[in-house]
């Protein structure tokens, strides 16, 4: 039978754990944003508007605006910003 362990420990353990697994998401995380990035900016500069509704959702989250209030204009500049 496996010993009790305290509360307090068990709780740091997790803790630990969740410090750990949030540094090597995080730089995955940040991988796959810029994989997003370099993909939108593609579809956004060779396809036509009103683009697909992936490309409206990441747009209206980048410019926090509702896709209706988007311009063409708006979606190319932000594209054209996106380096790479």
């Amino acid at each position: 039978m496996a010993e009790r362990i305290s509360t307090r420990k068990r709780l740091a353990r997790i803790r630990d754990n969740m410090a750990q697994a949030r540094i090597a998401n995080s730089r995955r995380r940040r991988r796959e944003q810029a994989c997003r990035e370099r993909r939108m900016k593609q579809l956004i500069l060779q396809g036509q508007y009103p683009y697909l509704p992936a490309v409206q959702s990441w747009l209206s989250a980048r410019l926090g605006v509702p896709f209706s209030r988007i311009t063409e204009a708006q979606a190319r500049q932000v594209a054209e910003s996106i380096p790479g």
